[in-house]
C-alpha cells in the first residue's frame, strides 16, 4: 500500500521528479509537527518511571525523527548539498521520508513483541532491573532493532521499485503504508471491547464508588475496598480496575484510533509510527503483564512508577479507609474530590 503526494506542478532534475516547494514545504510541516508532538510527551512523562526497552525505543525514534527534519530543512534551504560524499538535492526531501516509511513500517510487530516479552519478565520485581547491565541490555536491543529492520529493507527486492519514482507515480511522491498498524489497533480495540463486556456489571459496580483523590503530588482514582473473595473473584476485581485505569488516561486515544480503524484511513508508516502511539501500545502492554503475572508482582515500598502515564499500582493496594494506617504513609496528603 502507498500513500501518495500529488502535484501538478513539478520540476525535473537529472531525471528525479522535483517535488515544489509547496510541497515539499507540506511534508516538512508534518515531520516537524511529528518531532515536536514526540518530544513534548517525552518531555511531560514522569521522569522516575520504570526503565524499559519501550522507553529507549521511544527515545531513539525521537532521535531519528529529528535527524530526518534536520536533513530535509537543510535541503530544503539550500536546495543541494553535498554531505561527504553524497549529494543531496530537492528530491531527496521526498527520497528519505520514503526510506524512514518503509523501515517505520515493519516495525510495529517486532517492538511490541520485544516490549511485550519484556514487561512479562521483568514487572515482577521492576526495582532489580535498573542496574547498568539492563540498561545497556536495552540500549543494545534498540540499536540492533534498528539497524535489523534498516538492513532488511535495504536489501528487499521489492524495495527498489517503491524507492525509486518512476512513471508508474508519474507527478507523485509514494509512501509506504504499513498494515501493523492497522491490525495492532484492531487486535487492541477489540480484547478491550471484550474485557468491557464481560466485567460490565463489575464496573458499574465501581465506578458507582470510585473517587477520583489527590495523593503524593498524583490524581489517582481511590478505588473500593476489596472483600475476600476467591482467586477467580480477585482476578476480575483486578482485570476491572486495570481497564478503568488504562481507559481513564487513554479514552481519547481509543477513540481516535476506533475512528481510525472504522475509515480505514490511510496514514504514511513515518507519520504513523510515533510516540503517542508507542506510549499507548505501552500502557496496553503494562496492563495485560500486570494481570497476566498479578500473583508475582511485588510492589516496592517507595514507588512503582512502571508507567509515565498510567499509575498501575493503585489497582493492586487500594486505599482502605477501614485500614487506612496500612494503606498510607502518616505524612501522605489525600485530598478527595
Amino acid at each position: 500500500m502507498v500513500a501518495v503526494v500529488n502535484s501538478s506542478l513539478l520540476n525535473f532534475e537529472d531525471g528525479h521528479i522535483v517535488l515544489p516547494s509547496e510541497a515539499n514545504g507540506a511534508l516538512l510541516f508534518v515531520m516537524l509537527g511529528k518531532v515536536f508532538i514526540n518530544l513534548f510527551l517525552l518531555q511531560v512523562r514522569k521522569h522516575s518511571h520504570h526503565q524499559s526497552f519501550m522507553s529507549y525505543f521511544c527515545i531513539s525514534l525521537a532521535i531519528f525523527d529529528l535527524i530526518l527534519l534536520g536533513m530535509m530543512t537543510l535541503i530544503f534551504c539550500n536546495r543541494d548539498v553535498l554531505i561527504g560524499e553524497i549529494r543531496f538535492t530537492e528530491y531527496h526531501i521526498c527520497l528519505l521520508p520514503q526510506i524512514m516509511s518503509f523501515v517505520y513500517g515493519i516495525l510495529h510487530y517486532p517492538v511490541v513483541l520485544i516490549a511485550g516479552l519484556d514487561y512479562c519478565l521483568t514487572i515482577t520485581h521492576t526495582s532489580k532491573y535498573q542496574n547498568k547491565c539492563w540498561k545497556s541490555l536495552y540500549t543494545v536491543a534498540v540499536i540492533l532493532t534498528w539497524i535489523s529492520a534498516l538492513g532488511y529493507i535495504l536489501n528487499l527486492p521489492s524495495s527498489s521499485s517503491w524507492l525509486n519514482i518512476n512513471d508508474n507515480y508519474g507527478h507523485q511522491c509514494p509512501f509506504y503504508i504499513s498494515s501493523q498498524t492497522y491490525w495492532l489497533s484492531l487486535g487492541m480495540l477489540s480484547i478491550i471491547c471484550l474485557v468491557l463486556a464481560f466485567c460490565w456489571s463489575e464496573i458499574i459496580n465501581i465506578l458507582q464508588s470510585t473517587k477520583l483523590i489527590s495523593f503524593e503530588r498524583d490524581v489517582v482514582l481511590l478505588f473500593p475496598y476489596e472483600l475476600e473473595g476467591s482467586s477467580r473473584d480477585h482476578s476480575k476485581h483486578l482485570l476491572t480496575r486495570l481497564l478503568i485505569s488504562f481507559m481513564g488516561t487513554w479514552i481519547p486515544f481509543i477513540l481516535l484510533q476506533m475512528l481510525v480503524v472504522f475509515l480505514n484511513a490511510e496514514i504514511p508508516a513515518h507519520i504513523e509510527m510515533n510516540v503517542p502511539w508507542l506510549c499507548f501500545v505501552n500502557s496496553f502492554l503494562i496492563g495485560i503483564a500486570c494481570w497476566v503475572r498479578s500473583q508475582d508482582i511485588v510492589l516496592p515500598e517507595d514507588s512503582w512508577d512502571i508507567d509515565p502515564f498510567v499509575s498501575w499500582k493503585y489497582c493492586f493496594t487500594p486505599f482502605s479507609f477501614q485500614n487506612t494506617n496500612k494503606a498510607v504513609n502518616p505524612d501522605s496528603k489525600i485530598v478527595i474530590y
